[in-house]
């Protein structure tokens, strides 16, 4: 599918792209679009910073224990609800961080998913986590920072014999030496894992809009053509499913957030614990 590049891409580009070439010259890295040495997913998710930065801003002097607002509600919802699926409810269950510890990185990264794959809702964005190098940054993210807690917990040496079953006497150290490998070969795939899951989704969800919205806007031009009241029958369709799959987005992008929240909690649980 051909890369979309909005109007805002057009003009970051206009005003920055020859700094950013410049600099990408400069480490010998060449730009797969010359025209637009900024690309359209890092322009997105710079978008996404500055919404979910303003958003803390404006948020943090409007909060109140006595009478929360609706966004506070919202915001508390995201991290604690009474469904259990909140950003602190995973981690204290999968990670039993009831001090909090992991909160600021994993809510960070989800909060960061959430707005990134909600952009696209809105006609003049899209949702950077539909281009694969946004979600492999995050999984890249969640992979150092589980394991840096896993070291960190369990010291080098021992959290490096997790990966071979923590071997106890010789017989153990043998199958220690066979399973190894693979462990840390499974350990390393779920970077792809949290990749592919988050990126087809979002990519796909996207790409399903574009497709259903293409096919039903032709019948349309040809019943205009051949008489208006045609054209408007069948042009009722073309502007219900924009809504359906709207729904449907919101829908993909609130379940890939909670997958993309899960995981990396049973992952940081994994890696800190003290039985494998």
């Amino acid at each position: 599918m051909e890369e979309h590049v909005s109007w805002l891409t057009t003009f970051v580009n206009h005003y920055l792209g020859g700094v950013a070439a410049a600099l990408l010259q400069a480490l010998h890295v060449q730009p797969s679009h010359p025209a637009l040495p900024i690309p359209e997913y890092v322009v997105m998710s710079m978008v996404v910073f500055l919404i979910g930065a303003i958003g803390s801003l404006w948020l943090k002097p409007r909060l109140s224990v006595d009478n929360p607002g609706g966004a506070q509600q919202i915001a508390e919802m995201l991290f604690t609800n009474p469904l259990g699926f909140g950003i602190r409810d995973l981690l204290i269950e999968n990670a039993h961080d009831k001090k909090g510890k992991y909160t600021a990185m994993v809510g960070s990264v989800a909060v960061f998913i959430l707005l990134a794959n909600l952009l696209s809702v809105f006609p003049l964005f899209s949702a950077p986590t539909a281009e694969k190098s946004v979600p492999l940054g995050c999984a890249i993210v969640i992979f150092l920072y589980f394991n840096f807690h896993g070291f960190r917990h369990h010291g080098v040496g021992h959290y490096l014999l997790t990966f071979a079953g923590s071997p106890k006497n010789f017989g153990d150290g043998l199958l220690g030496i066979l399973l190894f490998p693979v462990e840390i070969i499974s350990t390393c795939a779920r970077m792809l894992s949290l990749t592919v899951r988050l990126w087809a989704n979002i990519f796909a969800s996207d790409l399903l809009y574009v497709i259903f919205l293409g096919l039903l806007v032709g019948p349309s031009i040809w019943g205009w053509e051949k008489n208006p009241a045609l054209g408007v029958f069948l042009g009722i369709f073309p502007a219900v499913i924009p809504v359906a799959f709207i729904g449907l987005h919101i829908f993909v992008a609130i379940i890939q957030t909670y997958v993309f929240t899960l995981l990396p909690s049973i992952y940081i649980g994994i890696a800190t614990a003290d039985e494998h």
